[in-house]
This record gives C-alpha cells, sequence and structure tokens, in this order.
C-alpha cells in the first residue's frame, strides 16, 4: 500500500490522534504508528503492545460465539428468542429469530439508538454503571423499548440486539457471556492480548478512553464497567491481525461458517458498506471491516482476504482516530482499484 506520509501527518495532528495505527501483511510489519498517550494525566507513551478498546468492534465476538452454539446444535438461526426470553422483554416480537439479532433485521427497539441525536460525550445510561457487569444486568435497560418494524423488513443497526444475544448465550450455556467470549472466540483464536477490561481497574498495559481531544476526562462513567455483547473489549493492532487469520482458517468457526457469516446480505448506503452476520463488509471489495466509537474509543480495522492485509486503526478517545482511518481507508482503496484494474 502507498501511504502519504504527509497527509498521515496531518491526519494525526487534526484530532490530535493519540493510538496505534499499523499495516500487517501476512507475517510482516510493514506500518507502525504509535501517538500520544496511554494514561495523559502520568504522560504514559502508547506503545504498540498497549491495549485499546475497540468499542462495537468486538460485536464481532458475540457473533462467532453465537455461531459455535449454532454449530454445537445449542441454538437454531431460525429459532424464535421468546421462549428463550420467557417473561422479560416483553415487547420483543414473537416473531424475532436469532438470525434476525445477528443480522440487525430483528426491528427491536434500541436503548442506544445511534440514528438519535446522540453524543459519545453524553451520559445515556439510566443504570448505575457499576452494576453491569453480566448481560442479565443489562435486561432493565433492554425492556420497555417498542418494536420499530416488523422482524426481517430491513436492516438497522442495534446495539441492544447484540445484549440480547448476550443474555441468550449466558442463558443457554450457564456460563458468564465474557467466560464463554473467552473459551470459544478468543482462546481458539490465540489472543492472548485480547479481552474484556473493567474500566474502573485498568491494567498498567491498558489505555485510557479520552472523551475528548484534550483534557483528562476519562469515559468510567459514560459506558458499563464491563463491556459485553454490543462492544467494549480491548485488543491491540497486532492480536487484531491475528484474529482475521483464525478466523479465516477456521479456527473460531467452521469455513462453511465463516463463509455464512461474510456473506454480503444488507447494502447500507448510508455507511457505504454491506453488512453480513456481525461483520461489515466493504462496499466492493472482498474486504472485512470491524469498527468502533464510543466515549473514548475510535476503531476500524480492514482485512483484505486475498493478501492476509490487515489495516487497523485504535484510538483512545472518541474522535482522534477518524481522520487517520480515513488516510488508511483511501489509500486501501486506491490499492484495491489498482488491483482491480
Amino acid at each position: 500500500m502507498d501511504i502519504d506520509a504527509g497527509a498521515l501527518d496531518d491526519a494525526v495532528a487534526k484530532n490530535a490522534f493519540t493510538g496505534v495505527a499499523a499495516i500487517d501483511i501476512a507475517d510482516r510489519r510493514v506500518l507502525e504508528r504509535c501517538e500520544g498517550f496511554a494514561h495523559r494525566a502520568l504522560r504514559a507513551p502508547m506503545t504498540a503492545d498497549t491495549r485499546i478498546a475497540i468499542a462495537s468492534g468486538s460485536k464481532s465476538f458475540t457473533a462467532l460465539a453465537v455461531m459455535r452454539l449454532v454449530e454445537d446444535g445449542a441454538l437454531r438461526l431460525d429459532q424464535p428468542v421468546r421462549a428463550l426470553l420467557g417473561d422479560d422483554l416483553p415487547l420483543i416480537d414473537g416473531a424475532v429469530t436469532i438470525e434476525h439479532l445477528l443480522t440487525h433485521t430483528s426491528g427491536i427497539g434500541d436503548y442506544l439508538d445511534e440514528e438519535a441525536d446522540w453524543d459519545p460525550a453524553d451520559y445515556v445510561l439510566t443504570l448505575p454503571v457499576h452494576t453491569l457487569t453480566t448481560s442479565q444486568a443489562f435486561l432493565p435497560l433492554l425492556d420497555g423499548h417498542p418494536q420499530t418494524f416488523r422482524p426481517g423488513d430491513r436492516f438497522a443497526y442495534c446495539n441492544g440486539g447484540y445484549m440480547v444475544l448476550a443474555v441468550l448465550l449466558e442463558r443457554v450455556t450457564g456460563q458468564t457471556y465474557h467466560d464463554l467470549v473467552r473459551r470459544v472466540v478468543l482462546e481458539p483464536a490465540g489472543l492472548e492480548r485480547t479481552g474484556f477490561l473493567p474500566l474502573n481497574d485498568l491494567p498498567a498495559d491498558a489505555a485510557s478512553g479520552y472523551v475528548h481531544d484534550e483534557g483528562d476526562l476519562v469515559n468510567t462513567l459514560h459506558l458499563p464497567v464491563l463491556g459485553n455483547g454490543d462492544g467494549g473489549a480491548f485488543t491491540t493492532a497486532a492480536d487484531l491481525h491475528r484474529f482475521w487469520l483464525a478466523l479465516l482458517d477456521g479456527r473460531i468457526v467452521s469455513p462453511s461458517t465463516v463463509d455464512d457469516m461474510i456473506r454480503p446480505r444488507h447494502h447500507v448506503p448510508a455507511e457505504r458498506k454491506r453488512y453480513g452476520m456481525g461483520f461489515w463488509l466493504h462496499e466492493s471489495h472482498p474486504v472485512l471491516v470491524l469498527e468502533g466509537y464510543d466515549a473514548g474509543a475510535s476503531f476500524w480495522s480492514g482485512h483484505v482476504i486475498g493478501t492476509q492485509t490487515t489495516v487497523s486503526v485504535l484510538g483512545n478517545s472518541s474522535e482522534g482516530a477518524w481522520p487517520v482511518i480515513g488516510v488508511l481507508a483511501r489509500a486501501l482503496d486506491a490499492e484495491l482499484a489498482a488491483h482491480a484494474g
């Protein structure tokens, strides 16, 4: 990939990017930028091994855990979720299936509606954040939101749908969401630097998430204390590359399941992307995409299937990474177009 060094420098400066940008091709790292601080007040420098939160980027872990249970026969894609929910979340339509939730076509009301007038600096959670340590604890947040359309009618990105999936995972397996994801996704993929870390007790090698480009305000009161089914894992650029390779090598779920998950199901013009099942897809090329945006997190990772190329930008502020993501994504598009021609 041909990266304009000047454009990248300008992008780093634009929103005071702090984080890690990397390009890995097979077993080689061909670009690495570590900028700013993992902890601003202590001026602890960002390093390539710093663990950084990826917000909704970890929805894929939820989807993969669900598909492992589908492969094991514990769940079915066409299974209505109503029976598993029992008396909980009564406003969820009886026709909603596991597949609807995975593909953002359930039509259930969302506890965090990204189409509303939402800003990552807002305090949006109506429960004490320190109580949100299990999927079950989210039930009061997920309740009381009416269906917005008939299941299957259209695509509408829904954080709540992935939280419902996490609730179902805990009920079907009797394990916590975090333990299950560790066992069936992270460990098979060899992701030793990836996991869900408590925001109020971060280890020294994890980056604090900053709400603004400047200042020391962290996101501890903006988000659940422990990420869950709709996002919040911490990882590194190296582990992201390992993840993509393990996924496509069939080490998490079978190759046929992977094919089903990365099959384009919906074109989403507003995002200039397509969606499969748990994964975003490039609008026209065989490139898989993870993306995340939240208080203290701005993240994008794209993987070119044919060349084993991973482009990742992990930012530990709400807005800092987006200009850098734009430069690298455009360079990737130019590379794809050149080879397609």
